[in-house]
Formats: C-alpha cells, structure tokens, sequence
C-alpha cells in the first residue's frame, strides 16, 4: 500500500525531488503489461514537474529499492552531503527527554495493525518533540516504511520535517539515517542496533541516533546535545 507516497519518498531520499511542486503527478503506469491495455498496480509512473533535473542514471548508483535491505548502491557519505537540501540544524532549537523516547516503541507497537494480523511487517513513526504521532506506516522493509512517510510529508507540503522524531523497528542501517537526513529530521532513534556507517553520517551531518531503545534503556551515538540527559525519570539508563 501507499505505493505513490512510497515513489515520492524514495525520490527525496535520492534528492531527486524536495518539494510537492517538483512533482506534476503520480500515476499508476498503464501499459506496463503485454499488450498495454490496463493499468499495472505495482508500477507507478512519477512525472515532475518542467525544470526539474531527471537523476543521471549510471552503472555506479542503482536507483531500485527492494524489501530486504530499501535502497542499494548508495555512494556514501559524500553522496548523502552533497544532496541534502536542509541541513540538519536546531532553529529553534529540538530537545527530547529519553524518559519520552523510552515509552515510544510500545506507542509505535500498538498501531502496527497489519502486525497484528500478519506478525511480518516493520513500521516506522513520526512524533514530534513532545511525543504526539504524527504519522506511522507499515512494509515488509522498514527502509520502504521510511519512504511512505517521507512520500506523504512531501505531498502534504511538510518538508522538512525539522521538528520530528523518526522511530523504527529493527536496526538502523546507513541507508536510514540517509533517509532521515536528506528529509531534515533531526533525530532518529531505532529499537536495535546502528551500523557503523550510519553512526558515522549522524556524526557527521549533525543527526541525533539512538540505538538499542528497549525498555527504560538506550544507547547514544551522535547528537546527544539533543537529550535532556538530566531527565530523572530516566536515572541509571544507558547513553
């Protein structure tokens, strides 16, 4: 499901797109079959808008996503710093108490509805810095997951995403924390483990990364200026 708001997040994450202008339309492609009479409901045609630079297409960066690892091929990060529109900056200025981001997973738990029925999707949430939600999607790769929500901030005109926490199921890959830079947001914490190249981009570009978020405990890699780390109601956790 949400396959438009999914094309339109991995264009941003490719830096292809930043706003809802740049994109004329979003349609699903008919004639993507033999024969080309019906339209084809896993294959979305994506026209931007007069002006906007269609992506050069090489054999060093392949632009496909698929549900075991999101996007491949990615250059690194010079990649990531050079496409990124909106630095990740503190105007004003985003503070979040780790006695919020502690009861965040059993909020984002509770809303993965297909989960419940199925016991095989990851999810992905926005909160704001006072920890209402603000959206949450489901796929099978949380990398997809990501993009969904990405999609729907930039159709809904919200980009940047300057004033949100990214949370996500599982780990968090390079490709994540690339994903939550190139949409401004400024901190992203993940129930599991950080690679190490995601911790090196969130050091780097300014990002906030928490990894290992269960229970009353987390681990901090980057951005800890973020936390309120004077938070009693967290004493004795982790950073």
């Amino acid at each position: 499901g949400d396959d438009f708001a999914l094309a339109a997040g991995f264009l941003v994450s490719e830096g292809v797109v930043g706003r809802a202008e740049e994109v004329a339309n979003i349609v699903y492609c008919a004639g993507a079959t033999e024969g080309g009479g019906s339209p084809t409901y896993n294959v979305v045609d994506v026209r931007l808008t007069p002006g906007v630079p269609v992506p050069d297409i090489t054999l060093e960066r392949n632009v496909y996503t698929t549900s075991s690892c999101g996007l491949c091929g990615k250059a690194g990060l010079d990649a990531v710093r050079t496409t990124a529109r909106w630095p990740i900056a503190d105007s004003p200025p985003v503070r979040v108490g780790p006695d919020l981001l502690t009861v965040l997973p059993d909020r984002l738990r509770a809303e993965q509805r297909v989960f419940d029925r199925t016991g095989g999707l990851h999810a992905a949430a926005l909160f704001s810095p006072e920890g209402e939600l603000l959206d949450v999607r489901e796929d099978i790769g949380r990398h997809n997951a990501v993009d969904k929500l990405i999609g729907r901030a930039l159709l809904s005109g919200r980009l940047p995403l300057s004033r949100s926490v990214l949370l996500v199921s599982g780990r968090a890959s390079f490709e994540l924390a690339q994903k939550a830079v190139m949409a401004g947001i400024p901190v992203l914490a993940a129930v599991s483990a950080p690679s190490s190249l995601a911790v090196d981009l969130a050091v780097e570009t300014g990002l906030t990364l928490v990894g290992f978020l269960r229970g009353g405990s987390m681990n901090v890699y980057a951005g800890e200026q973020r936390l309120d780390l004077r938070s009693e109601a967290t004493a004795g956790a982790g950073t």
